[in-house]
């Protein structure tokens, strides 16, 4: 196991797990000048994405070779992605412009607040239909996600799933 520090990127201290390949990350953090802390909720979907996201995920940049750690923040309302070497030294950032997620993350919080709202006082089919929802809107901005990263990220579809919940979060204030 490899143990990396990163200075000013937010990036801490991860460890590689062993056996899980190249194409992979390593840390995922969220850069707190820019996004701020959120209500427990949202604190809870976030660190459950990183959580999940460092489990099992694929990251590849094409012709390099990871693994890598991502810091995930806004810049001028662009979403940024700066991916780090395991040694922690800079690979390259992506500012990926928030448009294209726009109507998606208006009605993907709008949908959550219904899923929240619901868990504690609607009937299991009600959440069940709203969940359903959120799910779809999730996929959609998924792939959204995925094709703006074409060329520059390979991701899989869970990753990009995960990744999405992390985007939202950036948008998510609380």
């Amino acid at each position: 196991m490899s143990e990396v520090k990163a200075g000013e990127t937010g990036v801490e201290k991860w460890v590689e797990p062993a056996g899980k390949g190249t194409d992979r990350l390593i840390g995922v953090t969220l850069d707190e000048d820019s996004i701020g802390r959120g209500n427990p909720d949202q604190e809870h979907e976030r660190a459950i994405a990183i959580f999940d996201i460092l489990e099992d995920n694929h990251f590849a940049i094409p012709g390099r070779t990871g693994p890598y750690a991502l810091n995930l923040g806004l810049v001028e309302n662009k979403l940024s992605f700066a991916i780090l070497s395991p040694t922690g030294d800079p690979v390259m950032t992506h500012l990926l412009s928030l448009t294209p997620f726009r109507r998606v993350i208006r009605d993907y919080e709008m949908i959550c607040e219904s899923y929240y709202n619901a868990i504690r006082t609607a009937s299991p089919t009600q959440i069940e239909a709203i969940d359903m929802g959120r799910r779809g809107l999730h996929n959609e901005a998924s792939e959204t996600l995925r094709e703006r990263l074409a060329g520059k990220v390979d991701l899989d579809h869970d990753t990009a799933r995960r990744l999405f919940t992390l985007v939202f979060a950036l948008h998510w204030k609380g």
